[in-house]
């Protein structure tokens, strides 16, 4: 059964929500923008529900926020909101939003509309947080024409298990390598894997790693 994250700090909003969608979705609410990041990454939801006007941290903030981390950016996002007007409906589509919603809410529609969204082909979710950090690295292997090389790159992501960033080297798929930290001195992180390779056709491809064995400390733990 899918699951729903509720965000709405009205408690008869989240239990009219509840009462409607509770035989179709396990669901999961809070009045608390704050507490909503947490469950977002902790539970993982497939569709977040999402009002825009609430204390100290706005639907609009949460929406962008969502939007910006690896992890939570593929999870389906509907507002549903008193706030009316084009304006606001396409300021939620730049940010990411997959459907607007009204209050009173057309629950038929809503339905639809999740049935739509929780349906259409989804790319994995990350299975880790990913967080957007430029950390710069020595990465030192052997490349496809058997050559060694020792090149410094910047991360674009780290996660606790791998990390993004760019390397000329040219490197197959499960390629080895030797990550150090180059931060007040070179300290060896380990080695790690590639897993996947993007831009491979252009001068400076990036590659994502997967690390197969530490021995030093890494940025997340």
């Amino acid at each position: 059964m899918d699951k729903l994250l509720i965000v709405d700090d009205e408690e008869a909003m989240r239990r009219l929500l509840r009462l409607n969608l509770a035989d179709c979705y396990e669901i999961i609410d809070t009045g608390n923008p704050e507490q909503a990041l947490a469950m977002a990454l902790q539970d993982k939801p497939s569709a977040i529900l999402l009002d825009l006007r609430m204390p100290n941290f706005s639907g609009y903030e949460l929406c962008r926020t969502f939007k910006s981390m690896t992890f939570t950016q593929l999870i389906p996002i509907i507002i549903i909101s008193g706030e009316v007007g084009a304006t606001t409906k396409v300021l939620c589509k730049e940010l990411g939003a997959a459907e607007f919603f009204e209050k009173p809410v057309d629950y038929n529609a809503l339905r639809a509309s999740l049935a739509k969204v929780l349906h259409a082909a989804q790319p994995d979710r990350r299975h880790e947080v990913r967080v957007h950090l430029r950390v710069m690295l020595k990465l030192q292997g052997t490349d496809n024409n058997e050559q060694p090389f020792a090149e410094i790159s910047n991360t674009e992501n780290v996660s606790k298990s791998g990390f993004l960033c760019g390397c000329t080297a040219r490197l197959k798929k499960d390629s080895m390598i030797e990550v150090y930290l180059v931060s007040g001195g070179t300290k060896l992180v380990g080695k790690a894997r590639v897993v996947r390779s993007e831009g491979s056709d252009t001068p400076y491809p990036r590659y994502a790693f997967l690390f197969v064995e530490k021995e030093g400390d890494w940025l997340l733990q």
